[in-house]
């Protein structure tokens, strides 16, 4: 397996949180079928806020609810799917089959709380670690394949 690659960015308000979820949907491949980004952090980290720029940026025009409570909410985008997943109310990774999980293959996987799931650790294309900075927040992001690499050199720039 080849090396991650590491960016790390000071994220001052949340424009700024928003503004690294355009970059990286700007960024994304055409296929992004089995594409996962991987958003870890606290509670109000700015998970949900970089997941409703990146579907805003790729196109999308009405309300982002956050999946607390559904887990999963699906979107069709300009032909592409995406899948915007909160495993927060998982006890653990044994869950996700009953989620429909196999079937997001089909799509780009903006996942929160994968840490609630060990097992998609290794399997992200992009890992998001927020947290907070003094007022702000920073980013930690890490592309762990060639897709996620492609994507986080140009964001790096």
């Amino acid at each position: 397996m080849a090396e991650s690659l590491t960016a790390t960015l000071d994220l001052p308000d949340a424009r700024a949180t928003e503004a690294l979820g355009q970059q990286l949907a700007r960024h994304l491949p055409e296929d992004t079928r089995g594409f996962m980004i991987l958003l870890e952090g606290e509670l109000g980290s700015g998970k949900s806020t970089l997941a409703r720029a990146m579907l805003r940026a790729l196109g999308h025009r009405g309300p982002v609810p956050s999946p607390t409570y559904t887990l999963v909410e699906p979107y069709t985008i300009g032909g592409r799917t995406v899948y915007h997943v909160d495993l927060y109310r998982l006890t653990d990774g044994g869950e996700l089959p009953y989620l429909g999980w196999t079937e997001m293959d089909d799509g780009l996987m903006l996942v929160e709380w994968p840490e609630r799931a060990p097992s998609l650790a290794a399997r992200g294309d992009l890992i998001v670690r927020l947290r907070y900075l003094g007022t702000g927040r920073a980013a930690e992001v890490v592309a762990q394949s060639p897709r996620g690499r492609a994507l986080l050199r140009p964001v790096m720039s």
